[in-house]
C-alpha cells in the first residue's frame, strides 16, 4: 500500500509539473504528440513580443539555455529543469526596437543582429556568464560590438569555420557580409558577396552528392522578392564564386530554407505565398544532387491555411514554425519518393489557423535533451518549451503492450517488447522532464545510479513509441 501510494503522489508531480497533451489540447493550446513543458510570456520577459530564437547546451556541465528574440533585447533562459525554467536576464537591443532580431551561437558566445535601422551592429555576448547569475532577472551587458555594418535581417554562422554572415545588411547590396568570428571577442571584417538580396542563408561544409564541390564552404542564399535561391561557393573569402540561381513555381518571397542531413534536398518555405495566393502552407523540396542544376522536386501542403516561417531538420524531421498554426513536425524520411507527413503539432496561437502573422515565428529542435524551443510573437508570445509526448499514448498499445519489469525496481530492469517489433531507442526521463538516460537499444537497463522517484521510460520500436511509468525504490 505505501508503494501504491508513493506512486500515485509522484504521478501528481509529475502532472502538475507539465501540461500534457491530452484529447488534442495542452492548456488552452491545440496540440498532438507534444507536451508543454514551459511558457514564459514576452510580458514577464519585459517585452512586447517575441522573434527568433537559438539555443546553447554548456558544454562544462551539459546544461541547455534557451536564447530568445525580443523586440527590445535578448532573452536568456535556462532549460535544466524544464518544467521550472529560470529567465535569467536580458541583453537590451543595442538601439531602438525591432520586429526581427536574429541569434546565431559560436564556441560559447551569441551573436546578435536587429533590423532596426540605426547602428545595432553586431552585439557579442559570453554565454559562460549564464552559469553565475546570482539573481535573475538581471540585465546584461555586451562583451563586444562590431559595427562595420548598421542594421541587419538576418544571421547565419558556420560553426565549423567559425565565421559569421551577417545578412541583408548596408554592406554589398544587401547580399552576405563575412565576418571572420574564430576569435570572438575580435571579429575580422572579411568582405562579402554581392549580386543577392539575402533575406537568409544556411552555410555548409559541403558533403553532398555532387563531387565537384566536396569539401567546399557553400553558401545556400535565399533571396526574398529578389532571385529565389543562390548557391555561391565562399571558400575563398576574397573571391566568392556563384554557382547557380533557381527560381521555383508561383514564386512571391523565398524565405528561408534548410539542408536534409545528406545533403541532397533543400526544404524551404515563401513566407507570401500562403497569403498572395490563397492555398495552404506551401513548402518546397529542391533536389540538389546537381550544385550547378537545382531542380524543384514537389511540393508539400500542409493542413491549414498559416502562413510558414523558420525551419529546420534533425534526423528525419522537419520543425517548422508555421506562424498562427504554431510548430509543425514533419516526417522526412521518405522524401526521395516524394512524401512528407505532418506527425505532430504544437500550436501557440489558438485563435486561428489562417495565413498572417501572429504565432509562432521559430523553433530550435536541437538539444541533447529533446527539448524543443518556441518563440512566438505578441504579449503572451515569448518562449514556448515542449517535448515529444512522453506521457502519450499509441494505437497499437493495447495488442503490442512493452512490460517493464520488476517495477518498482532497484538496479536492473527488463524491457520486453512485442515479438513482431524491432527495439530501436529507450529513453528515461525524471519527474520534471529532463533526460537522464537512454539506450540504443538494450533490453536490460542498470538503473541503480538514478535516484529513486518516478521515471518515465519511452520505448521506440519500429512499430511506434510507447511510454511507461517505472518506479525506482
Amino acid at each position: 500500500m505505501k508503494k501504491l501510494s508513493v506512486f500515485l503522489f509522484l504521478c501528481t508531480i509529475i502532472s502538475n509539473a507539465q501540461t500534457p497533451c491530452t484529447n488534442g489540447f495542452a492548456g488552452s493550446y491545440p496540440c498532438e504528440g507534444y507536451d508543454l513543458l514551459a511558457h514564459i510570456t514576452a510580458t514577464e520577459m519585459g517585452s512586447t513580443g517575441g522573434n527568433d530564437s537559438w539555443g546553447w547546451t554548456d558544454p562544462q556541465d551539459g546544461k541547455e539555455y534557451a536564447i530568445v528574440g525580443l523586440r527590445n533585447g535578448t532573452a536568456f533562459i535556462d532549460i535544466s529543469t524544464p518544467s521550472a525554467p529560470v529567465y535569467l536576464g536580458k541583453l537590451p537591443t543595442a538601439t531602438g526596437a525591432a520586429t526581427a532580431r536574429d541569434i546565431k551561437t559560436y564556441n560559447n558566445y551569441a551573436f546578435v543582429v536587429s533590423d532596426n535601422n540605426g547602428s545595432h551592429g553586431m552585439q557579442i555576448f559570453d554565454l559562460t556568464r549564464l552559469r553565475n547569475v546570482a539573481n535573475p532577472p538581471e540585465t546584461f551587458t555586451m562583451d563586444a560590438h562590431y559595427t562595420d555594418f548598421n542594421n541587419a535581417h538576418n544571421l547565419a554562422i558556420n560553426e565549423a569555420t567559425g565565421y559569421a554572415y551577417a545578412l541583408r545588411t548596408n554592406l554589398f547590396g544587401g547580399g552576405a557580409h563575412f565576418i571572420n568570428i574564430q576569435d570572438p571577442l575580435n571579429p575580422i571584417n572579411e568582405g562579402g558577396v554581392s549580386g543577392v538580396f539575402t533575406h537568409d542563408a544556411q552555410i555548409v561544409i559541403y558533403n553532398g552528392p555532387d563531387t565537384d564541390y566536396s569539401g567546399r564552404e557553400i553558401l545556400f542564399s535565399y533571396n526574398g522578392f529578389d532571385q529565389d535561391v543562390t548557391i555561391v561557393d565562399v571558400t575563398d573569402k576574397g573571391n566568392p564564386q556563384f554557382i547557380s540561381t533557381f527560381n521555383y513555381s508561383s514564386s512571391e518571397h523565398a524565405h528561408q530554407g534548410w539542408l536534409t542531413e545528406d545533403q541532397t534536398y533543400i526544404i524551404m518555405g515563401d513566407e507570401s505565398d500562403e497569403l498572395n495566393l490563397g492555398i495552404d502552407t506551401r513548402t518546397i523540396i529542391v533536389d540538389i544532387t546537381d550544385l550547378d542544376n537545382p531542380a524543384e522536386s514537389f511540393t508539400y501542403t500542409g493542413p491549414t491555411a498559416a502562413t510558414d516561417h523558420n525551419g529546420y531538420v534533425k534526423g528525419d524531421t522537419y520543425y517548422l514554425a508555421s506562424y498562427n498554426a504554431g510548430m509543425r513536425a514533419i516526417d522526412i524520411s521518405n522524401i526521395s519518393s516524394g512524401t512528407l507527413v505532418e506527425t505532430g503539432f504544437f500550436d501557440v496561437y489558438p485563435a486561428n489557423n489562417s495565413s498572417g502573422f501572429n504565432g509562432a515565428w521559430s523553433v530550435y529542435p536541437y538539444f541533447e535533451s529533446g527539448n524543443i524551443v518556441i518563440s512566438a510573437l505578441g504579449n503572451n508570445g515569448g518562449f514556448f518549451l515542449v517535448s515529444e509526448n512522453i506521457l502519450g499514448t499509441s494505437s497499437f498499445y493495447e495488442e503490442n503492450q512493452v512490460t517493464l519489469a520488476p517495477n518498482p525496481a532497484n538496479d536492473l530492469v527488463t524491457l520486453t517488447i512485442p515479438g513482431n517489433s524491432t527495439l530501436l531507442a529507450v529513453h528515461i526521463y525524471d519527474n520534471v522532464g529532463r533526460l537522464v538516460m537512454k539506450s540504443a537499444n538494450a533490453t536490460t537497463l542498470d538503473i541503480s545510479a538514478l535516484r529513486s522517484g518516478l521515471y518515465m521510460v519511452k520505448v521506440e520500436t519500429n512499430l511506434g513509441t510507447q511510454t511507461q511509468r517505472l518506479l525506482k525504490q
